[in-house]
């Protein structure tokens, strides 16, 4: 299990290098930068506190995306972004934050709630 988790968390790192790669297709860098700076915001979409879906996110979603976007990257990129984020995990021992990560999953927040007040605010007012 303790490898798994660190092979996730290489990958991500991986995202993070392949996303300033000249090689890497856009699909993949757009996926990729969404998944890092979610993956490294540290604010959660599905907050942590909500019991069994709070930890969904970490154990699935966030995983099959990783997955996702890896499977996306051509192979020469894959090695070589992969060496540079196990080189760069030895040297700093943690993940980089993302303060544009939060921003991103605090804008989806503000998005939700915008939504759901469009959509309840003529049943309020009908009723």
């Amino acid at each position: 299990m303790r490898d798994w988790a660190r092979r996730v968390k290489r990958d991500g790192v991986t995202l993070w290098f392949a996303g300033r790669h000249p090689g890497t297709p856009w699909l993949a860098k757009a996926l990729g930068v969404f998944v890092v700076a979610y993956a490294l915001s540290p604010i959660d979409l599905v907050l942590d506190f909500i019991p069994v879906l709070g930890y969904l996110d970490d154990v699935l979603l966030l995983p099959a995306l990783i997955w996702l976007a890896i499977r996306l990257l051509p192979p020469e990129v894959l090695t070589e972004c992969r060496a540079q984020a196990e080189t760069w995990m030895a040297a700093q021992g943690a993940k980089p934050r993302s303060r544009m990560g939060a921003v991103l999953v605090i804008g989806v927040w503000i998005a939700i709630a915008a939504a759901l007040g469009y959509w309840l605010a003529p049943r309020f007012a009908a009723g």
